[in-house]
């Protein structure tokens, strides 16, 4: 991480942006503010359902929690720590399990119901805001650009992560267990916390 490219007040700039962008929906979710997109979104989505996008759409959102992303993290910080990369796997560490963990303590202070529009064929039991499967997609999209920022691997990377997390946060729009806004305010949350992570770990030290 010494040698990154990436240059820290940019970075910062963005988690304010992000940080700006959740108080907003934040604020709305606790007055009880209809977002007017939430509505209209669910229902289009609603009505794509069909066979195939069911199970595209259960992949993704599989692959974006328990059979993905979780797994994938957990690795990630083991194969770096192995590679002793101490200061690489503690930012991995801080920023995907930290990414968790307030998510957890964010849904839990907000108490946001799930949506009710349609009977959901993959039903969650859990509060909606923020998005848990679009901040954990995310910060595991982060926290792999920024590691792999400086090597030839970065547009590679990027380009994979555009595909996989939008479609995370999609499958969770199509399968009826969040609004719209959970999922941006899931996005928003977990860029803000591993920009935050970067910079504790990392920009402080340049």
């Amino acid at each position: 991480m010494k040698s990154s490219s990436v240059r820290v007040r940019r970075p910062l700039l963005l988690a304010g942006l992000c940080l700006l962008m959740f108080a907003m929906l934040a604020v709305c979710v606790a007055a009880g503010i209809a977002l007017p997109f939430d509505l209209p979104l669910l229902h289009w989505a609603e009505q794509q359902h069909t066979p195939w996008w069911d199970r595209c759409f259960l992949f993704f959102a599989a692959a974006g929690y328990g059979w993905g992303v979780v797994p994938a993290s957990v690795l990630l910080v083991l194969w770096l720590a192995w590679r002793r990369c101490w200061q690489e796997a503690g930012f991995a560490a801080l920023a995907l399990a930290g990414s968790g963990l307030l998510n957890m303590a964010l849904k839990r202070i907000f108490s946001r119901a799930r949506p009710d529009v349609w009977p959901s064929i993959a039903p969650e039991p859990t509060w909606s805001f923020p998005s848990g499967h679009a901040m954990g997609s995310m910060a595991l999209a982060a926290v792999l650009v920024l590691l792999v920022w400086p090597t030839r691997m970065r547009w590679p990377v990027i380009a994979a992560m555009l595909i996989f997390v939008p479609m995370v946060g999609a499958s969770r729009v199509y399968l009826g267990v969040h609004y719209p806004s959970d999922i941006l305010a899931g996005w928003a949350a977990a860029l803000a916390w591993v920009i935050g992570s970067y910079w504790l770990i990392s920009g402080r030290s340049r």
